[in-house]
Order: structure tokens, then sequence, then C-alpha cells
């Protein structure tokens, strides 16, 4: 088969690499977008847009796939293709802008044209994917989009980089490491608290990215006069790794307790899964349906560092519950959410597309 590949976000984005990668295993692609993070989205979709027009209409597709972040893509692409139209919503923008990042209020104008920034989007796909059952059923709840025009398929991660390491401690001290972009959905906050909580024991945690709480969160750490805390900025994808192989902990969150924080699950779950690394992450929510407590992760209240506290105590004096844990971490990854996992349920759903 030959596919179109757009999207208005990087193509290194993590959904969309997955998914690229998986299109690949099912036949031709060819992709338009950009490698590193766009300035604007808005202005990014736009180019794409116009350079898509006269791919869909002189040449021939089986599918084209739009994905992250491809709302804006949507109507100009469905409007000049011949062919099938696989829309991967991913994210509500109205729920994104709104209740996550709370910029507007989600009952102002502005919240309303947001809202049908997602329908219409929808509604001109001939199918959408999200990556949990509880987003697809948050927008069949709120677009009123049927069910059956809705398939999960979890985030996942590329194999070729997130993969089991050696361990390469540089202390003896128990190294806790969150990355993240800084989001109120990530609780980086609640974090810091919980480093606050263990000052007294010898435990180190490393916080790594950038984004819209990243100062609030420092000055935080600042007051609280925290020796025991080290901010690194975002780093390449590619050097992650060996900051997963350091750790003794890995904190997969979401410890926000907003609904989308409820309704997700972490792209770093499934890459601290696929390096077989011992995890710590919200007990609520789309987790529930991939992670068990003192299984396949340690979980934990969201939005409480006392609870994470005493999580990361447990997890540190109990070496062989970690093993425990990384092992059946790994296992569950494989079996629910590895790359030839998607790249199978996409095939159904193409299939089921394009008959």
């Amino acid at each position: 088969m030959r596919f179109l590949f757009i999207t208005g976000r990087e193509l290194t984005y993590q959904r969309n690499d997955v998914l690229l990668r998986a299109f690949r295993r099912l036949g031709e692609v060819e992709e338009l977008g950009v490698m590193k993070r766009p300035n604007s989205i808005i202005l990014n979709s736009i180019k794409v847009s116009l350079m898509a027009v006269p791919k869909l209409l002189n040449k021939r597709y089986d599918l084209v796939f739009v994905g992250f972040y491809g709302q804006l893509l949507m109507y100009p692409v469905s409007l000049f293709s011949q062919f099938p139209v696989l829309f991967d919503a991913f994210v509500s923008t109205f729920d994104t802008v709104s209740s996550d990042r709370k910029q507007i209020s989600p009952r102002s104008p502005i919240s309303r044209f947001l809202i049908s920034v997602d329908k219409v989007a929808c509604d001109r796909a001939s199918h959408v994917m999200l990556d949990t059952q509880a987003q697809a059923d948050y927008f069949t709840d709120l677009y009123k989009i049927a069910s059956s025009k809705i398939s999960a398929i979890p985030v996942g991660c590329n194999e070729d980089i997130f993969y089991p390491r050696a361990d390469l401690k540089p202390n003896s001290k128990t190294r806790v490491l969150y990355y993240s972009s800084y989001l109120p959905l990530h609780g980086v906050g609640t974090v810091v608290q919980a480093a606050h909580e263990l000052r007294d024991w010898p435990v180190d945690f490393v916080l790594i990215g950038d984004g819209q709480e990243y100062k609030k969160t420092k000055e935080l750490a600042a007051k609280l006069d925290l020796q025991n805390i080290s901010f690194k900025k975002s780093i390449p994808l590619e050097d992650l790794p060996t900051q997963i192989a350091q750790a003794d902990i890995c904190l997969g969150g979401h410890f926000g307790r907003s609904e989308k924080a409820a309704r997700v699950i972490p792209g770093k779950v499934y890459q601290i899964l696929a390096m077989e690394k011992a995890m710590i992450a919200s007990n609520r929510g789309a987790n529930l349906d991939l992670l068990q407590h003192e299984d396949s992760a340690y979980l934990c209240n969201p939005d409480d560092p006392i609870d994470l506290a005493q999580a990361i105590l447990y997890l540190q004096q109990n070496s062989e519950l970690r093993k425990k844990i990384a092992r059946r971490g790994r296992e569950v990854y494989q079996a629910h959410a590895s790359e030839e996992v998607i790249t199978e349920s996409l095939k159904s759903i193409v299939e089921g597309i394009v008959g």
C-alpha cells in the first residue's frame, strides 16, 4: 500500500515517530512535516497544507494519514483528498488549552471555537485514532462521534532507542528520575514536595525538561532549600536512555489531578517500561488499564507528595520488588504496547478503512 503521512508537529515527536515507523512496515510512505518542533503550529500547518494539496490532486495513495497536531490540517486535506483520511486526534485542543493548561475559561467563546475545531476535524475524517480508550470515550461523549469511528492505539516508543541497558548508577544514593515538559498535568511540584519529604534520606532527584511551570518549580525548590534535587534543561532524545539507565527509580506520572491526566498514559511510561526500569506512576484512569500495583509498576495517589515519598522509600528498601516491577513492566509493554503490537493494530484499522 501507498500512504501519505502528514503532521502539524514534528515528525520526530514520540507519537508521530512511532506511527510513522509502523506505516513504513505496512507499505510505501511519503511524509510531509518538519523534523524539529515548529515555532508556530498555525504557520507550519498552513505550510504543510500548501505542500499537501498538489500531492493529493496529482498522486495516488491508498490512504492519507494526518498525525499530531493535525486539527488544523484536516479541513484542507479532507477537502482535496480523493482518498480515505485516517486522523490521529491524539489530544483535544479545547481540553488542552482550557482544562489542562488553564489558559482560557471552559465557557468562553474561544473554548466553543476550539470545540468546533476538534469536532470538524473528526467529522471530516474517515476514521479517528486516539491513544487510550478513556480518550476515545471522551471524544465520543464531547464531540458526538460514533464509537465505531474511533480506535485506540497506545503511544509506544521507538525501540531502536529505548531498550534494556546495563545499570549505570553514578553513586551509592538512590537516584530518582522525572523528565517532562512541565505542563500542569505533569504535577512536577508534587515531585519537588516529595523531595522535600525525603530531604534527610539518601535519595537524589533528577528533573529533566523545560516548559510552562519550569520557573515556578525551580522557585519552589529554592524556597524549600532542597539540596537533594538537580534540574537539567531538555536533552536530546538519544541521550535520555542513559539518564534512565542511571536511575534506580523512574517516575512515570502524571502526578497532576486534571481530568486529562487521568485519561492519558504518559509517553515516558512506555519508554520506562521498554527499558525495564522500576517505575512509580499515578494510580488513576488510563494507567490502570495498563499497569498493576506492585506488579508492573508501583502506583501512588496523584497530587500527593507524602504518598509519592513513601512509594519511593518503599522501593528503595525493596530491591527485589524493584527488579520484579522492572521485569514485569517490560513484559506488559511487549504484550500491549510494543511496536509490533502497534503495527498490527494499525494494519487492522487501515484494512478496515481501505478494504
